[in-house]
């Protein structure tokens, strides 16, 4: 099968290719090397997947207008595409609201775009898998999340791009009958991880005897997932029959979550043990975009993807420190 994967030299990006390449699928793999964060860690991450024979990349940025007309030239036979190139960061989308708007929103519809042209070329394509995110749960206070439960209240604005890019596919998949399928990440971890998110913040900072900033005092709980589990759940996606009649929508939304919440202390304290370092808390106020808890009903997902997290915390992030550790030396 060749698949299309935006966003490959990012943190899921990389190790969605990797297992697919090792399963023998002819990848295609897409990605800008912007500089929210080190452009050395992504040519790193795909210098783990130049290695294989059946992996295909591209420098480029689907955000631009032109991205579908001219990559549909160049590659008209993709059999799936999953689309998990964005703009990240809950904070960061509150400082740099435009970056969100076009890399979130234009390129969620130059992707759109690029799909609706697979389906009038190519009859073997089978399916849009594209990134949401727990963010677009905003601040309900119902636990645990399920799809069913209403998300028109984001309160970041990189929640609200992530709940506009359901929207607007659930309008193409309406319109065009292109089969898709959302898939909403909570707080994925693991190695090769992006440096703005805790685990290599929190690593970093203790190792290196840094204060490290918790907001609401500490007092905040995460569904912190390992990447290998959320990999799994995409694979799951990929053998995902969508099946429409004339009036509905091929479109679904599934939770990707270890539904296993933990305290930030907790957290802390595990990464505390693993490095066999005290952490120098600097404690502060929740931030603004911020949200108390995320906790995923994945009953759903194991029923329809086969999606059973198996890495519990304590394994995940010891896997995590190793990885930090060698990478930096």
């Amino acid at each position: 099968m060749s698949i299309l994967v935006t966003g490959v030299a990012g943190f899921i990006g990389m190790h969605t290719a990797e297992s697919l390449l090792s399963q023998g699928h002819h990848v295609v793999g897409i990605d800008n090397i912007n500089n929210y964060y080190d452009p050395r860690l992504k040519e790193e991450r795909l210098n783990q997947l130049k290695h294989f024979n059946n992996f295909s990349f591209m420098k480029l940025d689907f955000a631009v207008q032109s991205f579908s007309e001219k990559f549909i030239n160049i590659y008209p036979d993709i059999d799936q595409v999953i689309h998990l190139g964005a703009q990240a960061g809950v904070r960061n989308s509150i400082k740099e609201p435009h970056d969100y708007m076009n890399s979130n929103l234009a390129g969620q519809l130059n992707i759109l775009e690029y799909c609706r042209k697979l389906m009038e070329r190519n009859n073997n394509f089978k399916k849009l898998i594209y990134a949401s995110s727990s963010s677009v749960y905003g601040a309900n206070s119902k636990i645990p999340f399920s799809v069913h439960d209403k998300t028109d209240h984001p309160v970041s604005f990189y929640g609200a791009t992530k709940k506009a890019c359901e929207v607007m596919t659930h309008s193409y998949s309406s319109l065009y009958k292109i089969p898709s399928i959302g898939l909403r990440f909570f707080t994925v971890y693991g190695p090769w991880g992006r440096p703005d998110m805790s685990p290599y913040l929190f690593t970093k900072s203790i190792l290196e005897g840094k204060e490290i900033n918790v907001f609401n005092n500490g007092d905040m709980r995460r569904d912190f997932t390992f990447v290998d589990d959320v990999v799994e759940g995409i694979i799951g996606a990929l053998g995902k029959n969508l099946n429409a009649g004339d009036n509905s929508s091929p479109h679904k939304i599934y939770n990707l979550g270890n539904n296993k919440p933990v305290k930030l202390m907790d957290y802390i304290q595990i990464i505390e043990k693993i490095c066999c370092k005290k952490a120098n808390l600097k404690l502060l106020p929740m931030q603004p975009g911020d949200v108390f808890e995320t906790y995923a009903d994945i009953e759903i997902s194991k029923e329809e993807l086969g999606f059973v997290p198996k890495t519990n915390l304590n394994e995940g992030i010891r896997r995590f420190v190793e990885w930090f550790q060698k990478y930096h030396k």
